[in-house]
């Protein structure tokens, strides 16, 4: 890297999609998380849309998905609020959050691209894939 933070330099994405009945396998995008090892960039934007939420299950718990998305928010940011993977570095932290679960907050499969700026690319992501 010369430094100039204009280059390009791979990164990888996962969208963060809401399942609020896994046996019906519906979901909705909720979120982006992206990860640059080389600019040591990790970092997720959020949104629900709580209407659309409802649509697909009328008693989905919206605050409790809110936490969980506020929650990989707080991974990503590492520190006090990360819980366990705070002392983990940021690609640790970034393959805890995509690795497959079943629950009600389900990442996608992982995506690479490249960009001069990781934090844009996670703003055009949200805006595009969620918004």
């Amino acid at each position: 890297m010369t430094g100039t933070g204009s280059e390009r330099v791979v990164f990888e994405y996962a969208v963060l999609r809401v399942v609020p009945r896994v046996e019906r396998g519906e979901s909705i995008n909720a979120g982006v998380v992206v990860y640059c090892r080389a600019r040591s960039f990790l970092a997720a934007r959020t949104h629900l849309d709580a209407d659309r939420l409802r649509a697909l299950d009328p008693s989905a718990d919206a605050t409790g998905v809110r936490a969980a998305l506020h929650a990989a928010e707080c991974v990503c940011r590492g520190g006090p609020d990360a819980g366990q993977a705070a002392a983990d570095d940021p690609g640790r932290r970034f393959r805890w959050l995509v690795a497959p679960r079943s629950t009600v907050l389900q990442p996608g499969p992982v995506h690479t691209g490249l960009t001069a700026d990781p934090e844009g690319e996670l703003d055009r992501l949200l805006r595009l894939l969620v918004r």
